[in-house]
């Protein structure tokens, strides 16, 4: 083969290419400020409602209120304290104390330089923070991924719990993300970090209304849940990687988690709306009660966001696993 040693590209295609070039990192630039500033938004309209704890080299944001028997309650993904604090937690208030806590990564919450915690890891920093708060074997409240979060804190602290209410719970593997959750699905490290800093915030921001929708259905999206409901603080890169790796952890943890349900000796309930579109209440609540000694499954009438659209019927089943408990 002659090679021609002569030929060299022209000057018109370098600078084509270089243009380009710039063109993309401008792009990408801008995509970056605009997250960035998105976020701040997001934080300036939600503000941090509680106080902080440290465990473990982990900044854990936190709102403890009330007195009486302990409840702690862990939110599901891209959720944070405002799912549970917008109707559910009014109707305890008077009775329990409330610990609502951002997962690490979510909401206020940070997990130690470093670290992505997964699924069992978050587990074993809910059964830390009872020991630290030093509660007397709570009742420990987990919403969609929340769910395998307190189960994976009941499996890696047995008898320090009291009991668990699981509220629409992600609790067995699953061959397909939920269609809203697949834009979320990224396997690398690297492409969770570019994704979340550049295109994810914006096209969050473009498509919430029609995600919320499907999140909630067939329930309607309350007008004020962006705020009062805390849903704005989802869309921040921070935020929004802690989501990705928890969409990315989720099945080793729960294949892992699963053979170990019928180890759990304390009172278990599961909730779930009939209408749910993102989990199966047959897989995830009946197959989950059905392995676990004891295990309560109900289902009524209603979609994903129950703690938010149906908070008197969490409220019941709550008050009836804390009766189980103090037996």
């Amino acid at each position: 083969m002659t090679v021609d040693r002569n030929h060299r590209p022209s000057p018109n295609w370098l600078k084509r290419a270089g243009l380009a070039a710039l063109g993309v990192g401008a792009t990408t630039a801008g995509l970056a400020v605009a997250s960035a500033l998105i976020g701040r938004d997001a934080e300036r309209k939600v503000p941090a409602d509680g106080t902080f704890i440290e465990i473990e080299g982990n900044r854990l944001h936190y709102v403890d209120r009330g007195a009486g028997p302990a409840i702690v309650m862990v939110h599901g993904l891209g959720g944070q304290i405002r799912n549970f604090t917008y109707a559910l937690s009014e109707l305890l208030e008077g009775e329990y104390r409330l610990i609502v806590v951002d997962r690490p990564g979510s909401g206020y919450s940070k997990a130690r330089a470093g670290t992505t915690p997964d699924i069992r890891a978050q587990g074993r920093l809910v059964a830390r923070l009872v020991d630290k708060l030093k509660l007397d074997k709570p009742l420990v409240v987990g919403h969609s991924l929340g769910g395998a979060v307190a189960l994976a804190a009941a499996l890696a602290a047995p008898g320090r719990l009291g009991g668990l209410s699981l509220l629409a719970p992600l609790s067995q593997p699953m061959d397909q993300v939920p269609e809203v959750f697949r834009q979320l699905q990224r396997d690398s490290a690297l492409s969770r970090k570019l994704v979340s800093r550049t295109l994810g915030v914006p096209l969050g921001r473009l498509t919430s209304k029609p995600n919320l929708r499907m999140i909630f259905a067939p329930d309607p999206v309350p007008d004020d849940f962006g705020t009062r409901g805390g849903g704005l603080l989802a869309l921040r890169p921070a935020a929004l990687e802690a989501a990705m790796y928890d969409i990315a952890a989720a099945r080793d943890d729960l294949d892992a988690m699963t053979p170990r349900y019928a180890e759990l000796a304390l009172p278990v309930s599961i909730l779930f709306g009939r209408g749910d579109r993102l989990l199966q209440p047959e897989l995830h609540g009946r197959r989950t009660a059905d392995m676990i000694a004891g295990g309560v499954f109900e289902l009524i009438e209603g979609g994903h966001m129950l703690p938010v659209t149906h908070p008197a019927d969490c409220a019941r089943v709550l008050r009836v696993v804390l009766a189980r408990i103090r037996r």
